[in-house]
């Protein structure tokens, strides 16, 4: 009988080898028991699926790649979708000189709002109101826009998709308000702050 092997071990992913996971830092306490750096269930597809926070188990770089099969060019393709993941990363290792997946986590940190607004009924109307959001929401909010922001800039451009997420993270990562996740963030707590 043939025994169980993860995809790291068939060498079909030793890129992530490269990657020091231990001396990744997460500075936000909140997101920190979110986010799993540990890479050695990386790709099993579906383990976690259907069961209560399963989603943090999953590693934050599968994550990634999971968002990015949300777009319509790579609805379906995980090869296609971790192909263009392993491109930014490595080229974000070569423009910083420092761990990739280090800036992908303080891109995820300043790219997550921390309040937003939700709609309250009194009498028969609705109004705003400003609410905290939770941990995991704002890693997801996080996740999600980073991946549209790269997947617009593609658009009437011709850079590659590697390298429009590589600028993503990059712009994320400095708090550059140029970045798509950025931007969304202001706009979201900019509004949460005028419903307080």
């Amino acid at each position: 009988m043939a025994e169980k092997t993860s995809s790291l071990d068939n060498g079909f992913f030793p890129f992530l080898n490269k990657y020091d996971m231990s001396e990744v830092k997460v500075e936000d306490k909140g997101l920190e028991r979110y986010m799993n750096l540990d890479t050695k269930d990386f790709l099993l597809g579906g383990t976690y699926a259907n069961k209560l926070f399963g989603k943090s188990k999953t590693p934050i770089i599968e994550r990634l790649i999971n968002n990015l099969m949300r777009t319509e060019h790579y609805n379906g393709k995980k090869t296609k979708s971790f192909n263009v993941v392993k491109g930014a990363l490595e080229t974000v290792e070569k423009k910083t000189k420092s761990n990739p997946v280090q800036v992908l986590v303080d891109a995820l940190q300043y790219a997550a709002p921390k309040e937003e607004t939700t709609r309250l009924r009194f009498g028969g109307i609705h109004v705003p109101k400003a609410v905290d959001i939770a941990p995991q929401r704002r890693l997801d909010i996080a996740l999600r826009n980073i991946c549209n922001g790269a997947v617009n800039a593609t658009r009437k451009n011709k850079k590659s998709m590697d390298l429009c997420l590589a600028d993503e993270i990059m712009k994320a990562a400095k708090n550059d308000p140029a970045s798509f996740a950025i931007a969304k963030k202001n706009d979201v707590e900019r509004v949460a702050r005028s419903a307080r």
